[in-house]
């Protein structure tokens, strides 16, 4: 008696997963994790202090996605810093802003893609067609050039 193969092929759970990408029919917001440091001392930190006790609750209410992080940071100035799904991260300082500006600076940092900050200016220019002329090099001439 002989064994035929079967006649279906496994499908393995591995490979039924898809990889999930922003596009038309959702989006997955960049930033992962958003740390608030601060000094209970420094009246540098003032807003920030005041910005986290009135608002951050509404803050990590309204973005679950995101690890909301409050840490003390002794002697030293406030800072906002959010660390992103392309494992790079932004850092913001808080001095000198009022509780409108500290607000401001935290949803800069939810709304940001982590990607590094390109330059508009000096863009090297690229073409989609070849130079009609090509590139001259004395090299590759018949005649070398002589001074």
């Amino acid at each position: 008696m002989s064994r035929l193969p079967p006649t279906t092929l496994h499908i393995l759970r591995g490979s039924l997963k898809s990889k999930p990408s922003n596009g038309h029919a959702a989006f997955i917001p960049q930033i992962r994790k958003l740390v608030l440091e601060y000094c209970d001392h420094w009246p540098s930190s003032e807003n920030t202090r005041t910005f986290l006790r009135n608002h951050i609750e509404d803050l990590a209410r309204a973005h679950p996605h995101v690890e909301v992080v409050v840490k003390q940071r002794p002697f030293q100035q406030p800072i906002a810093r959010g660390f992103y799904l392309n494992g790079r991260d932004k850092v913001i300082p808080l001095n000198g802003f009022e509780v409108t500006g500290v607000k401001q600076k935290v949803q800069l940092l939810l709304d940001s893609s982590g990607a590094k900050i390109k330059p508009l200016k000096h863009r090297t220019v690229e073409s989609a067609t070849e130079n009609p002329r090509g590139i001259w090099s004395g090299l590759h001439v018949e005649e070398t050039f002589k001074i």
